[in-house]
């Protein structure tokens, strides 16, 4: 008989909860979840409750009879928890806005996990994962945490480096999207080719090979520039990405397409739409409203617009992977272990591999090409940097990643939006107290409207 299975959620009271409970639903038969437990904190407590019971609603539509079981205490939701997975928002998506709005002041690019918001979220969330990882050693020392607070890699990374917990699974939903869509542009369904990832979290390339090992990576290439929508094309020329040979996530838009992606993302932070965390932050709260009716028991199609297509997929198949030891292949963030030489072995990257009871096994991917390679080490010194500055609130360190990020126009304008960013998010952000203070009797003040009016309510 299969063991049954206790799975922790902290951030439960995310609107994402839904899509994570149909992820188990479906694969009940491969993994009997016994008990779920639902975590959160006391500014989230009313989202919880009403994401509790829809997640309850689910389950009783059922045959199954799993309990829901939501609480404050972190404690309760660990102990002897198989599972633990991490969905968390420091400082809620009021903190997000001040992460795209402060840049955008400047004429920057204001993003959730890339640029100087991205920094600043990993800012934020590192210390408070460390903080559950020294709960799980206690509570719970054989558990497994599946990450998918973003910045996910860098998060990943900060569990092996610092909190010397090497039981840990770093997830992103984009790998799975592409697979999902990229093989109707050559004839092909997604069972018949064979896909290989290599880089870090967000910042990661891609081949593609069919059932006789050829490789079709450049057929796909030739049908993205047939494609209408220049969005799917990632910003990169058709010479460079040829010439590269491989793939790019949608994400690398925003290094490779800055100026078209800066221009349309100003455009909505000056107008009544407002950024993407604000206009999440609407969906959510329709979401929310649609999670109290109690005739509600199955995921809303809305929820899509959250923009988590695939989550459940990715998690879900992640943690049946480790537990049924059925050598499943995802793509996950975990240690390189060689898989790319051309970083080091101890560093976490975002690869594909192969999920065993032991835990992922990365699949070597070998070198990149030289433009690749050059940017993707940059790209994993400056998560480095923000690790660190995040455990030690080190204010050079933190100087160091946003100059080296190349999202940030460097010079007196990135200190200035360091340094509001720092202000704006001082109630998260105690490892920076001092420096916070010294700012603050400089008379440093924020810039932007909205964000300086969520700080002055205290949001």
């Amino acid at each position: 008989m299969k063991k049954t299975v206790k799975i922790a959620t902290i951030g439960g009271g995310s609107s994402y909860t839904p899509e994570l409970m149909e992820g188990f639903i479906k694969r009940y038969d491969q993994m009997p979840v016994s008990e779920i437990w639902l975590v959160d904190i006391e500014d989230g407590k009313e989202k919880l409750e009403i994401v509790g019971k829809m997640a309850q609603r689910m389950w009783d539509a059922t045959p199954y009879g799993v309990k829901v079981y939501t609480t404050l205490e972190r404690k309760d939701a660990l102990s002897g928890a198989d599972f633990v997975t991490t969905q968390i928002r420091v400082g809620l998506l009021n903190a997000r806005i001040k992460d795209e709005r402060i840049p955008f002041s400047y004429g920057m690019i204001g993003q959730e996990t890339n640029g100087a918001g991205g920094m600043f979220k990993a800012l934020r969330t590192i210390p408070v994962i460390l903080d559950i990882v020294e709960d799980m050693k206690r509570y719970c020392p054989d558990a497994w945490l599946i990450n998918f607070a973003n910045p996910s890699g860098m998060v990943t990374e900060a569990v092996m480096r610092y909190g010397r917990w090497d039981k840990v699974v770093g997830l992103c939903n984009l790998p799975i999207g592409s697979i999902m869509m990229e093989p109707e542009l050559i004839g092909k369904k997604p069972e018949d080719l064979i896909y290989r990832f290599a880089g870090i979290n967000h910042f990661h390339w891609h081949r593609v090979f069919d059932q006789d090992g050829k490789d079709v990576t450049g057929d796909i290439i030739e049908k993205v520039y047939e494609m209408e929508d220049p969005d799917k094309k990632c910003g990169w020329q058709k010479d460079l990405m040829m010439e590269s040979g491989l793939l790019p996530t949608s994400y690398h838009r925003y290094y490779f397409q800055t100026e078209k992606v800066l221009k349309d993302q100003l455009a909505d932070y000056h107008s009544e739409k407002g950024t993407r965390a604000q206009q999440v932050q609407q969906v959510e709260n329709e979401l929310m409203e649609m999670y109290k009716n109690p005739e509600l028991n199955v995921k809303p199609k809305q929820l899509e617009q959250r923009g988590g297509a695939h989550y459940s997929d990715a998690a879900c198949e992640t943690i049946v992977g480790i537990y049924a030891n059925n050598c499943t292949q995802m793509v996950v963030s975990t240690k390189n272990n060689g898989a790319l030489p051309d970083l080091s072995d101890d560093c976490v990257v975002e690869v594909s591999s192969i999920l065993t009871g032991k835990g992922p096994l990365p699949i070597c991917f070998g070198r990149l090409p030289v433009f690749e390679r050059g940017y993707l080490q940059r790209m994993k010194s400056m998560e480095l940097l923000i690790i660190e500055a995040a455990v030690t609130g080190n204010y050079g360190k933190l100087l160091q990643a946003f100059t080296i990020n190349p999202l940030v126009v460097n010079g007196d304008t990135a200190v200035r939006v360091m340094n509001e960013l720092l202000i704006a998010h001082k109630k998260y952000l105690p490892q920076f107290k001092e420096k916070i203070e010294e700012l603050e009797k400089e008379g440093v003040t924020i810039k932007d409207d909205i964000a300086r009016e969520l700080c002055e309510k205290g949001l």
